[in-house]
């Protein structure tokens, strides 16, 4: 037999020498010095702010569906298509700051989606983070490995709008019956407030899991976008559409500015009535901790600033063209699949509705 090549030699030796140090570990107290070198000489992957900042672009996520006044539908311009909304104008911010911290411009590169879509493409590692007006407390299987920022956006939750005062005055009624129980029933009186009525809701958002776990004995039709829920309700499709569920300040935005011959749910006084309440913030991957904390530190400088509020003043509040907005100041995206963005999809009645 000849003598081991040199390498072979090595290798084994730094084999064996590895197993010999996860033996010491095991057995000796202070283990967390050896654990220290070993990371010294093989380093781990390096974080996602530094990937960001090598390649100069983050990969940003929108809903394409849209929710107004978030994220608005796409406008043509002679420089190419634009998308505007607060989320819009938030992710300039984000990259503005990701550009001070990398000490070189970095481009936010758009990916309008559909919203069901954005949480897979975050997990299989297609975007940096993705921000459309995503609820903070949502409960989910399909939202499992992501992680969220502090709220940009407090006062939102879940709510319902209608065509007719019939229905208005039938989850008051609702809402009545429920404070004559006793107390333990009254907690959740809000939760029995649409109780009997049909719901359109948008699949897989906030307002269709609130739905799915609260009432199994109304019919719920399932729509692919919230314009698709207007459009079945509008065609008088039965079943008929009692009320649409979705997002308080997207609905509140539409019935005042869009579609005037729809009204919010309020109560007897007047205020809007709440199936539950809701912060929303910029969705990261769960392991992505020191984009987080980037996330977070420029969204507490916005909010202590002011800036904050007046974004949100300034999209919610004001009066204003949101298409001279997106050709003025609205950010480009890729438009090579630009026909799907105008297909709302359809509805469908949910199986056992």
């Amino acid at each position: 037999m000849g003598i081991p090549d040199r390498d072979t030699v090595l290798i084994k030796a730094t084999r064996y020498g590895r197993i010999w140090a996860a033996l010491c570990c095991l057995l000796l107290y202070g283990c967390g010095l050896l654990i220290d070198a070993v990371e010294q000489v093989w380093p781990v992957a390096g974080s996602k702010v530094d990937i960001i900042c090598e390649r100069g672009r983050v990969q940003v996520g929108l809903a394409m569906e849209p929710f107004r006044p978030f994220v608005f539908p796409t406008i043509w311009t002679d420089e190419g298509a634009r998308v505007t909304g607060l989320d819009v104008e938030l992710t300039r911010a984000m990259t503005d700051e990701l550009s001070r911290r990398c000490g070189h411009p970095v481009t936010p590169v758009l990916h309008l989606v559909r919203f069901r879509d954005l949480f897979r493409l975050l997990n299989e590692g297609h975007l940096d983070w993705f921000v459309s007006a995503v609820a903070t407390n949502t409960p989910a299987p399909s939202r499992a490995g992501v992680a969220y920022s502090l709220p940009y956006f407090y006062g939102g939750g879940i709510s319902g709008i209608t065509t007719s005062t019939s229905v208005l005055e039938r989850v008051r009624e609702n809402l009545q019956q429920q404070a004559t129980h006793p107390a333990a029933d009254r907690l959740a009186a809000t939760s029995h407030a649409l109780d009997g009525l049909t719901i359109a809701v948008q699949d897989e958002t906030s307002a269709y899991y609130y739905a799915e776990a609260n009432w199994g004995a109304n019919r719920l039709i399932v729509c692919d976008s919230l314009p698709a829920a207007f459009e079945y309700a509008d065609a008088k499709t039965e079943p008929r559409v009692d009320i649409i569920l979705g997002a308080q300040p997207v609905l509140e935005y539409m019935v005042k500015r869009v579609r005037k011959d729809w009204s919010l749910l309020t109560r007897e006084n007047g205020r809007p009535l709440f199936l539950t309440k809701a912060d929303y913030g910029v969705v990261v991957a769960e392991e992505s901790y020191r984009l987080r904390w980037l996330v977070n530190d420029l969204l507490l400088k916005l909010d202590e600033s002011g800036r904050l509020g007046e974004m949100r003043t300034r999209w919610l509040d004001d009066e204003y063209a949101f298409p001279r907005r997106a050709s003025l100041e609205g950010l480009p995206f890729d438009v090579e699949k630009m026909a799907s963005h105008y297909i709302q999809g359809t509805c469908r009645i949910r199986p056992g509705s």
